[in-house]
C-alpha cells in the first residue's frame, strides 16, 4: 500500500475528529438530508475545489465537474445532476466556474490529438468557432487563452438557460439564477463575469421554449 494512500486514510480520521470537535452532531445532521442553495458546475481540474474556494461547508454545494466545465445537451450525467438540483433540491443558484490555465481550453486552441478526449474537446472548439472573430484579433497568446476561458464560461451559462429543465423552473415561478465565474489558480480569487440570467427573456427568441 502506497504512502499516499495510507496518508489520505489517516487524513480522513483527523478530519472526522476535528469536525466532531467543532460540532459533535455535524455528521448526524448531514445524514438527515441535504438542502444546498447552489449547484456548482466546474472543471475536473484537481486545483479547483468547489467548497474550499467559496468557504462552503459540507451540504451547501451540489457539484458537477467535467473537463472545461461544459454544459452539453446530450450529456445525460450533467442533465441528471441539473434536473435533480433544480427540481428536487430546488437550488436557487447555478454557478458555472471555469479557471484560467484550463488544459481543456488550451487543447481546444490547438490541433494535437490526445485520444478519446478529442471527442469532448470538439465541443470546446465549437465555442472557439462561434467567437473566432473576437479571439483571432487578440495577438497575445496568453490574453487570447484567458479570453477564451471567459467566453467559454459565458457560453455554458447561456447553454444552461436553453435547457428545458431551467426554463420549466422559470415558468413555474421558481427562483433560479445562473452565473458565470472564472477562478484564478495563481491568486485564489474568482472573477464574476457579470453574466447573470434569471429568465428566458435574456435568451434569443429562438431559444425561448413554449412550455
Amino acid at each position: 500500500m502506497s504512502k499516499f494512500y495510507e496518508k489520505i486514510l489517516e487524513n480522513n480520521k483527523k478530519w472526522v475528529e476535528e469536525s466532531l470537535a467543532l460540532d459533535p452532531n455535524c455528521f448526524e445532521d448531514l445524514a438527515k438530508g441535504q438542502n444546498p442553495p447552489l449547484l456548482w458546475i466546474g472543471c475536473s481540474d484537481s486545483r479547483v475545489p468547489a467548497n474550499e474556494i467559496i468557504g462552503a461547508k459540507p451540504g451547501e454545494v451540489f457539484v458537477h465537474r467535467n473537463i472545461a466545465n461544459m454544459v452539453i445537451h446530450t450529456d445525460m450525467n450533467m442533465l441528471s445532476v441539473l434536473d435533480y438540483a433544480v427540481n428536487v433540491l430546488k437550488v436557487e443558484h447555478v454557478i458555472v466556474c471555469g479557471h484560467y490555465g484550463c488544459g481543456g481550453i488550451k487543447a481546444a486552441m490547438g490541433n494535437s490529438s490526445i485520444g478519446i478526449i478529442d471527442n469532448w474537446i470538439r465541443h470546446i472548439k465549437d465555442v472557439y468557432r462561434l467567437n473566432q472573430k473576437v479571439l483571432n484579433r487578440i495577438q497575445n497568446e496568453e490574453e487570447r487563452f484567458n479570453t477564451f476561458v471567459e467566453l467559454n464560461v459565458k457560453e455554458q451559462v447561456f447553454d444552461l438557460a436553453k435547457t428545458s429543465i431551467v426554463q420549466s423552473a422559470w415558468k413555474n415561478g421558481q427562483t433560479l439564477s445562473l452565473h458565470g465565474w472564472v477562478y484564478g489558480l495563481n491568486s485564489g480569487f474568482v472573477t464574476d463575469l457579470k453574466v447573470n440570467i434569471s429568465s428566458n427573456e435574456d435568451l434569443d427568441e429562438v431559444y425561448q421554449l413554449i412550455l
